[in-house]
């Protein structure tokens, strides 16, 4: 009989519901932190070699030399021949993207968003090899790009093949995916703390030991890498700032409002020319040079939109530009962002949104102290503000930037505005935007991600307070035919329940008979006779009243069972209650229930009283 089959099946999986020892999982995890030890410091010369690598292209684009030297593209001298040097580089790039892979497009987080999402975190190795090209010779022939998002995707490529060439698991190997993400941003800004955080915001939704104690292993290790290779000290230097607490804070407020409309004009605007591109009659090869030319003729009258553009964010942070360039650099910097980037190239946006918002913060503090003789804002201090706000709520990061803005100064002033600004941008994007500057792109394609972080509630609640203890207990003689006809007399304790706890003439528990376990008794001849012991489950999976959950419903799974018999752990044949779906999903009814209900408050109550009297 096929219930005799499944005593077999229960058999088998009850080593595995017990899940793995405490000391293979804490081997696993000593496993994945050595491998991400590797990947910091593979990401840190990741890094080094990318920024070297875009300064060869720069060199060799637009001085005509072989030189390593990083030097910005603005300086250039090539008068209107500035116009062709981006489109070369997007012709590159397109070819690349045609016959390498279309992976390299874009500026690199929402592909490896969408590796986690649906590949099982696996990245294919031409992408580790491609992305960093593609974006080095797209910056270095002009492209307002960062490095940092290439990196990012590359060291994300990295993690994945690590975690592809030994033997892991899907879980091990997001791991490993986050770990090299985040080695990548730290190798970059030399900003640790914020990697971390971003990689946990961004990729993994989660934080727990298994993941939080690699990432910050990978983190720490990249930026010793950054700090032996490219000097000490974060990408920008920004001096002494007065952030003005607190009586600055009421233009901190305007500021975070200014700061989560440009967010979201921004992301909208990224997206409308990506969908103008998208109708284009042409082959999507031809997409980065037909933007390139717009690169390239912003970049003729603004020289400073070219290139990565470090210097020119130094600039702002540290109040050395007037506020007619910095109106021009918000403008210009923008619209080269966003036709670039929209046009399918490859190149990373931090540091260009960066720059924008950095000179948005620093024009709207220089307009105040004109309009408002005594105001006093210091520029340097709104620009370093705005600059983690806008990319925060575009991105709904926003812990990750206020991090990473702290990190620049390591001055704890800045940390109130930080949280200030940010919190009001991300919660004003929030109202306007169901997805981010990071999301968009994946919704497109069907794929929800949710990036609100929230404990499981199956991990909260234990099997004791939603079990039940009225579940109708058969003596282990009853003959199924009795129990068909009280199943069909519609007696509600027989037709909720779907199993029955079977007991032998002692107490104790003997098996478990379900509604299929007797259905399939009936179709067999004589099976009517058989007891309800012969036709049911012998072997089975059990929880106890003080586990979680999420423990038992793994149970559940693992075994392909819909019901657990609760048992006492003294006695595994005593039976104290019984667990079945329904149990489990009342849990998440609480929840909803808790989330949704609103209780009347006190002042309610007070006016009901006062109306009676």
């Amino acid at each position: 009989m096929q219930a005799r089959n499944e005593r077999g099946v229960s058999a088998s999986v009850a080593g595995l519901v017990k899940g793995p020892v405490a000391s293979e999982a804490n081997f696993r995890m000593l496993w994945v932190s050595l491998l991400s030890a590797l990947i910091g410091v593979a990401a840190g010369v990741i890094a080094y070699l990318l920024y070297n690598l875009i300064g060869l292209f720069t060199n060799i684009a637009f001085f005509h030399r072989f030189s390593f030297h990083f030097t910005s593209a603005r300086l250039n001298t090539l008068g209107p021949w500035v116009i062709v040097v981006p489109v070369i580089g997007g012709l590159i790039v397109g070819l690349m993207a045609k016959y390498g892979s279309s992976k390299i497009r874009g500026h690199g987080i929402p592909e490896a968003m969408e590796a986690v999402l649906v590949s099982k975190s696996k990245i294919q190795p031409r992408v580790a090899i491609l992305k960093p090209i593609s974006a080095a010779i797209a910056i270095g022939t002009g492209g307002p790009f960062g490095a940092e998002g290439p990196i990012i995707q590359t060291g994300g490529a990295v993690g994945s093949l690590l975690g592809q060439v030994f033997h892991a698991t899907a879980a091990e190997r997001k791991v490993l995916l986050a770990c090299g993400a985040a080695a990548g941003m730290a190798a970059t800004f030399s900003t640790p703390i914020a990697a971390v955080i971003l990689a946990i915001e961004l990729l993994l939704f989660e934080f727990r030991a298994r993941s939080f104690i690699p990432l910050v292993i990978a983190s720490t290790l990249a930026t010793s890498m950054h700090l032996v290779l490219m000097g000490r000290g974060p990408m920008f230097q920004v001096g002494a700032v007065d952030f003005g607490i607190p009586y600055s804070l009421p233009w901190y407020v305007v500021l975070g409002l200014v700061c989560g409309f440009a967010a979201v004009g921004f992301t909208k605007l990224l997206y409308w020319v990506e969908d103008y591109f998208e109708r284009l009659p042409v082959d999507p090869m031809w997409w980065p040079a037909i933007g390139a030319v717009g690169l390239g003729v912003i970049g003729y009258f603004v020289p400073r939109v070219l290139g990565v553009g470090y210097d020119t964010i130094s600039d702002i942070l540290n109040t050395k530009m007037a506020l007619e360039a910095l109106l021009i650099v918000i403008v210009f910097k923008s619209m080269a962002l966003v036709v670039s980037l929209g046009s399918g190239t490859s190149g990373g946006l931090l540091a260009p949104m960066f720059m924008a918002s950095a000179g948005l913060g620093s024009a709207f503090a220089m307009i105040i102290d004109r309009l408002v003789p005594g105001a006093g804002l210091a520029p340097g201090a709104f620009a370093l503000v705005a600059m983690g706000a806008v990319f925060g709520a575009a991105s709904r990061a926003t812990f990750a930037f206020i991090i990473f803005a702290f990190e620049l100064t390591r001055d704890y002033n800045s940390v109130l505005p930080l949280m200030l600004v940010c919190v009001i941008a991300d919660g004003l994007a929030m109202m306007f935007m169901k997805t981010s500057i990071m999301t968009e792109k994946l919704a497109r394609r069907g794929l929800h991600i949710n990036q609100d972080y929230e404990a499981d509630v199956l991990m909260e609640v234990s099997v004791e307070d939603v079990m039940e203890t009225d579940v109708p207990q058969l003596p282990a003689t009853m003959k199924v035919q009795e129990l068909a006809d009280l199943i069909a007399t519609h007696d509600p304790k027989y037709v909720r329940y779907h199993g029955f706890i079977i007991k032998e003439a002692t107490g104790k528990m003997a098996g478990l008979i379900t509604h299929g376990d007797v259905l399939r008794a009936l179709e067999e001849q004589g099976g009517g006779d058989l007891s309800v012991l012969e036709a049911g489950t012998r072997n089975l999976v059990v929880t106890y009243p003080n586990e979680l959950l999420y423990d038992a419903a793994a149970k559940m799974l693992r075994a392909g069972v819909g019901r657990l018999p609760v048992v006492s752990r003294d006695d595994p044949k005593e039976v104290v209650g019984y667990l079945n779906r329904e149990g489990i999903l009342s849990a998440r009814l609480k929840r909803m229930h808790e989330e949704g209900y609103r209780e009347p408050g006190w002042m309610q109550s007070w006016k009901g009283r006062k109306v009676v009297g």
